[in-house]
């Protein structure tokens, strides 16, 4: 039953919110036949935008309300059958197309989106990633690019190094070799132990201040495989041991919030290996902490 003192998020996303408040821009990236292993992950823009009708456009914490954001649905981009380079090229182009927006949130799909998304996006000349991942994906390109290759991509195509950061890495999702080659190139690395000890809303946005100085804008990877495997049944990479999914929606808030946040994706969810929907849930709302995040900015 529909009750008028209780506004839906997917109402504020069917109507577009304030005509003048800040623009947020939101785009599915279906991609799954880039996944190293079978993925479903083409199902889950749709199944965001369904589990939008379960919350709230009030954010409690941050005491503001979604309905002062103005957002934009610009739909999927048709790239669920493509893999490989053509699937990375797909994705340029269908980017390069959209409006300019305040923030624009990406939801995969799998993560192999990052590395177009930020190349198109952004100049990779002055810009900084974050990543919230378990996993470095530096991997090589034996498959050709997959979900486990963005940022050796992004670093071959000129991204520096030591303008990214990584917080949530598990203890054992990662090789010694890849670990190494991150070292070499200077990317900042932080496992789950270091970023629970610090609180992952003050490292992130420590992270994002520290790479400001140095960058014009940022993108921020939400890999929801950072959570532990007990809160995310459809996140194929997900393992024991990772972030809680409160620590997962902070970093989403601090990504909105920060000025120099210009893009964020939502990617390795499944959602179709999510029988209880939890998973879907937890996307649904790191979008809402984004969104949230960019109407307390």
């Amino acid at each position: 039953m529909n009750d008028p003192l209780w506004p839906r998020a997917s109402e504020w996303l069917a109507t577009g919110g304030a005509a003048d408040g800040p623009r947020l821009g939101i785009v599915g990236v279906p991609l799954s036949r880039t996944s190293i292993s079978p993925s479903g992950a083409s199902e889950t823009p749709a199944a965001v935008r369904s589990a939008l009708r379960r919350f709230a456009t009030f954010h409690a914490g941050l005491g503001v309300d979604l309905e002062a954001v103005s957002v934009h649905d610009a739909g999927d981009l048709e790239v669920a059958q493509l893999a490989g380079e053509e699937a990375l090229a797909a994705v340029d182009a269908g980017l390069a197309l959209l409006p300019s927006y305040d923030l624009l949130v990406l939801l995969g799909g799998d993560n192999a989106v990052t590395r177009p998304a930020m190349r198109t996006l952004l100049s990779l000349d002055n810009a900084g990633l974050l990543t919230l991942d378990a996993h470095h994906d530096v991997r090589g390109f034996h498959a050709g690019p997959t979900n486990g290759t963005p940022v050796r991509g992004l670093i071959e195509d000129g991204l520096a190094g030591r303008h990214v950061v990584q917080v949530g890495i598990g203890n054992l999702t990662n090789s010694r070799a890849y670990r190494r080659w991150c070292e070499e190139q200077g990317i900042e690395i932080h496992g789950v132990a270091a970023a629970q000890a610090e609180g992952v809303r003050t490292l992130v946005r420590r992270s994002l201040d520290h790479l400001a100085v140095s960058c014009d804008h940022v993108y921020v990877d939400l890999d929801v495989d950072v959570v532990d495997r007990a809160f995310v049944p459809g996140c194929p990479g997900a393992r024991p041991g990772g972030l809680l999914p409160g620590e997962l929606l902070k970093a989403a808030e601090e990504a909105g919030r920060h000025p120099a946040v210009r893009a964020v994706d939502i990617v390795e969810v499944d959602a179709t290996a999510d029988p209880t929907g939890i998973t879907v849930d937890l996307a649904a709302m790191c979008l809402l902490s984004v969104a949230a995040g960019l109407a307390a900015r």
